[in-house]
C-alpha cells in the first residue's frame, strides 16, 4: 500500500517531515528502466517512462508511506551513462543524491550484458557503506542464462509485476535499519517533568503555525509523558513563577539565548532546538568544536552559512542577516559570507575557513553528515546555528551540560 503525502518546513501535524523519512533511490543506466521499476514499487506514475534513452533528465523525489516501511521519499535519478555536456551534469546530480540515499536500489539491464558502470557504483556503495539492492530488471527478455551476473540480484520485470513483492520485501528490510529511532529529548526527561519552550513569534514565525523543531520537541515531550509550557519570551518570568518547583528544562529558539539566559536560573538546563537538532543528526560534537573556531578567523576569510530548505527570506533573516552580524561583532573581523539553501551545497569546501549550517531539520541524517564529513575531509571548520549562538553568548558548555554523561 502507498500513500502519498508532501513536506514542509512549517509543521503540518498530519505529515512525517521530510529529515524523518528513509531515502530511497534508484540508480542505473539508462534505459534500465528505473523509472517503471518505481512506478511498479509505488503502484502509482510518479516517473514519466520512455524507450527513448535519458527521459529522466532531473532527480525525481516523491514523500509517501510505503509499507511495510512506514514514510519514506522515493528517488528516481537520470541515467549513469548519460552523454554530453549536460548528460555530465545530469550525472553529477545523480551522484550527488548519493548523500542523502538511506537505501540504493541499482537497477540492471537484464537483456544487456553487464556494465563497468554498474560494479563501479556498487563498489561506491560499499565504500560509503549505503545498503543496497542489486536488481536485475526486465527478466522477462533476460531470458534462462543469468551466469554473466556473478554477484547477489534480485531478478523482478517491471512489466509483468514478477519478483516486485519480493523487491519491496527486501526494501523495507533495509530500511528498517534505517529509519531515524532517535529522539530529539525524551531520552533526556522523565515522565511528569516539566519542559518550558521558549518560541518567539516575530515577523519570520509562519503565520498561524511553529516551525517544524519546536514541533518535533514538542511532540517528543508528550510521547514521554512529561508536561510542556511553551511561551514567548516576554511571558517566560511568569511562566517560570508559576511552576512550584524550576522546571527541569528549558529550551528556546537560537536567536534569544541573550534574553533567556538571563532569566533562567543558571541551575536550570538551558539548550536550543538548534542544538536539539544537531544532536538529533549526529554532528553535535563536531557544531561544538567549530563554533569554537570562531575566534581563528581573520579579515578576508570565507565563510559559508547553509540552509537545508529554502524560504522567502525576510529583512532581519536569520541566515543571510543576523549570523554575519554577529559573527562579524563577535570576531571583530571583515569577513566575506557566501550564501547556499536547499539541495545547493559546493562539494568543494577548500576556500572556506568555516561553515555554519542550520539545524537541518529538512534534511536526513545521512545528508547532514555528509556535509559535515565533507567539511572535515577538506579541513573545514563546521559548526551549526544554535552551537554558533551560545557560543557567541558565552553559554555553551551550559546549553551541552544536559548532553554529559
Amino acid at each position: 500500500m502507498v500513500k502519498e503525502t508532501s513536506d514542509s518546513k512549517t509543521a503540518d501535524l498530519h505529515q512525517t517531515p521530510s529529515g524523518n523519512r528513509v531515502h530511497i533511490s534508484f540508480f542505473g543506466r539508462r534505459n534500465a528502466g528505473k523509472s517503471s521499476l518505481v512506478n511498479a514499487v509505488t503502484g502509482q506514475s510518479l516517473s514519466i517512462v520512455s524507450d527513448v534513452k535519458g527521459t529522466t533528465t532531473d532527480p525525481v523525489s516523491k514523500a509517501m508511506e510505503l509499507l511495510p516501511l512506514g514514510p519514506v521519499v522515493i528517488i528516481d535519478t537520470p541515467g549513469l551513462d548519460d552523454a554530453g555536456t549536460l548528460g555530465e551534469k545530469r550525472v553529477e546530480k545523480t551522484y550527488q543524491i548519493l548523500a542523502k540515499t538511506d537505501v540504493a536500489v541499482l537497477v540492471i539491464d537484464g537483456s544487456d550484458a553487464p556494465d563497468p558502470q554498474d560494479f563501479a557504483l556498487m563498489q561506491l556503495l560499499k565504500e560509503k557503506q549505503i545498503p543496497f539492492i542489486a536488481v536485475l530488471n526486465k527478466k522477462d527478455l533476460a531470458g534462462s542464462d543469468l551466469s554473466a551476473y556473478d554477484f547477489p540480484f534480485l531478478a523482478v520485470s517491471a512489466v509483468t509485476g514478477e519478483g516486485i513483492a519480493a523487491l519491496k520485501e527486501n526494501i523495507a528490510r533495509l530500511g528498517k535499519t534505517a529509519a531515524p529511532s532517535k529522539q530529539l529529548i525524551g531520552d533526556k526527561i522523565c515522565k511528569n517533568d516539566v519542559v518550558i519552550l521558549v518560541t518567539p513569534i516575530d515577523e519570520s514565525a509562519p503565520k498561524g503555525r511553529l516551525i517544524l523543531p519546536q514541533v518535533q520537541t514538542l511532540r517528543d515531550i508528550l510521547d514521554t509523558h512529561a508536561i510542556s509550557m511553551v511561551t514567548q519570551v516576554s511571558e517566560l518570568p511568569a511562566c517560570l513563577s508559576a511552576l512550584k518547583e524550576p522546571p527541569a528544562l528549558v529550551v528556546t529558539d537560537s536567536q534569544v539565548f541573550h534574553q533567556v539566559k538571563e532569566m533562567v536560573p543558571r541551575s536550570v538546563p538551558l539548550t536550543s532546538f538548534s542544538i536539539l537538532m544537531a544532536r538529533f543528526k549526529g554532528i553535535l560534537d563536531t557544531a561544538a568544536q567549530g563554533a569554537h573556531f570562531l575566534p581563528n578567523l581573520t579579515d578576508g576569510n570565507k565563510v559559508l552559512i547553509s540552509e537545508g530548505c529554502t524560504h522567502h527570506r525576510q529583512c532581519e533573516d536569520i541566515g543571510t542577516v543576523k549570523l554575519p552580524g554577529w559573527i562579524e561583532a563577535f570576531t571583530g573581523k571583515k569577513l566575506a559570507f557566501h550564501f547556499t539553501s536547499g539541495g545547493e551545497f559546493p562539494r568543494d569546501l577548500s576556500s572556506y575557513a568555516l561553515v555554519v549550517h542550520c539545524g537541518g531539520c529538512m534534511l536526513n541524517e545521512r545528508e547532514m553528515l555528509s556535509r559535515m564529513e565533507l567539511a572535515n575531509a577538506q579541513g573545514v571548520a563546521f559548526t551549526n546555528y544554535g552551537t554558533l549562538i551560545a557560543h557567541i553568548n558565552g553559554i555553551l558548555d551550559r546549553s551541552l551540560e544536559m548532553f554529559h554523561e
